[in-house]
């Protein structure tokens, strides 16, 4: 009887570790604001941005081929965000190029300024990149 017992409690003392293991704890993910930013606000990857009647958000960085700023190009590069346009009811996904337009269901985006700028030094973070978008 005394070897069942201790049988029985192994196992109740198993199935409750096996419990606890299921209730681990994991951390919230980073602070993204939830309610989007003030027009004409410079914001980070995945940091969403009221432009006009719409939630705009970077993404990510597409291409960065920009010139650096401490070095001379024969061509001046581009910078391309993959961007989430937000209306009322619907969402849009687009590659917008630094100084270019994209059109959507009537409104019309500009990424207008991506800092910082390039430098021949090392490559910008993802995190560091501040871009600004309006409505044209």
């Amino acid at each position: 009887m005394t070897g069942m017992i201790h049988r029985n409690t192994t196992t109740i003392i198993a199935a409750m570790s096996l419990s606890l293991a299921a209730c681990t704890i994991i951390p919230d993910a980073p602070n993204v604001a939830s309610s989007p930013m003030a027009e004409g606000t410079a914001v980070a990857l995945g940091q969403p941005v009221a432009v006009g009647e719409v939630v705009v958000t970077p993404i990510k960085v597409i291409e960065d081929s920009r010139c650096p700023v401490n070095a001379r190009c024969v061509r001046a590069g581009r910078l391309v965000i993959e961007t989430r346009i937000s209306g009322s009811g619907w969402r849009d996904t687009a590659n917008i190029s630094l100084g270019e337009t994209f059109g959507t269901h009537g409104y019309v985006i500009a990424l207008v300024s991506g800092e910082p700028g390039k430098t021949t030094q090392s490559e910008i973070p993802p995190g560091s990149y501040r871009l600004v978008y309006e409505l044209r």
